[in-house]
């Protein structure tokens, strides 16, 4: 039986809903170990992990990508960022870690990253079916009221969020924070996208483009009804079933994306 992975945020959901047998929905980070350690056979993990091991094959036609403005990869700060002594990261995405010590870098900000662990995403997930995971994280508890002690006119607040949680933040907070995009920042300073990540298929696997075509053929029925899935999560928040079928996340090529990720690696190593 194939053991496969995929992130459990809204965004991926068009690329894994309908999927026949069981799929391991956890957080980028833990995804990235089990792939490597042979825990999974296919995973979809961060670009950043294909770039520090280039032993996987890649599905091309499919990936996670920007093309500048998202909502969920975010700085949450109630200060100007150049007053930031020390932003909390998410440790479960290192791609969008790595993206933001590239970003400040090159506004000449330094501060201290901070793990932290409270944060929901960092929880361990367990196997689901495809289809029973987009019910379960509709019930899920966001963690915008854990940082809610961190409201303009108390205390300084930066946090990096990511995928459902960066959702959830916006939602219960809205205006009383300001929002860096660090996928728009990027296009904005480079004029190329940005892959957030795609699927990778361990090298010993031998059925890898029947593997492929399978993914693919799912994307494509799942993008020809985008407006229904998205609306399937509508109890979920709406504002994120909106940001779907407006394409947020833009799944398209990776061969077309390619050059996004040759000038990450470049900044980051």
């Amino acid at each position: 039986m194939l053991r496969i992975g995929c992130v459990k945020y809204l965004n991926a959901r068009p690329l894994i809903y309908g999927w026949s047998g069981a799929v391991d929905f956890d957080h980028p980070a833990a995804l990235c170990r089990k792939l490597e350690h042979g825990h999974l056979d296919v995973a979809l993990v961060s670009s950043l992990e294909y770039l520090r091991r280039p032993i996987y094959r890649i599905v091309d036609g499919v990936s996670i990508s920007a093309h500048g403005a998202v909502y969920s990869v975010i700085v949450a700060h109630n200060e100007d960022l150049s007053r930031a002594q020390e932003i909390d990261i998410d440790p479960a995405s290192e791609t969008s870690v790595a993206l933001l010590r590239c970003l400040l870098r090159h506004r000449g900000l330094h501060p201290r990253l901070v793990r932290n662990t409270d944060l929901q995403s960092v929880r361990p997930a367990e196997l689901h079916s495809a289809e029973s995971a987009i019910v379960e994280s509709s019930t899920e508890t966001g963690t915008a009221d854990s940082m809610s002690a961190g409201r303009t006119g108390q205390r300084p607040v930066f946090h990096l969020l990511i995928g459902d949680q960066a959702i959830r933040f916006r939602a219960k907070h809205g205006e009383r924070f300001h929002y860096w995009d660090l996928a728009k920042t990027w296009t904005k300073i480079t004029s190329l996208p940005f892959v957030f990540a795609f699927w990778l298929i361990r090298p010993e696997i031998e059925n890898a483009k029947e593997i492929a075509d399978k993914l693919r053929a799912l994307r494509d029925r799942n993008v020809a009804s985008i407006e229904e899935l998205a609306l399937s999560n509508r109890k979920y928040l709406r504002r994120s079933a909106e940001n779907i079928i407006g394409g947020t996340f833009s799944l398209i090529s990776v061969k077309a994306k390619k050059p996004g990720c040759a000038n990450f690696i470049v900044v980051v190593f």
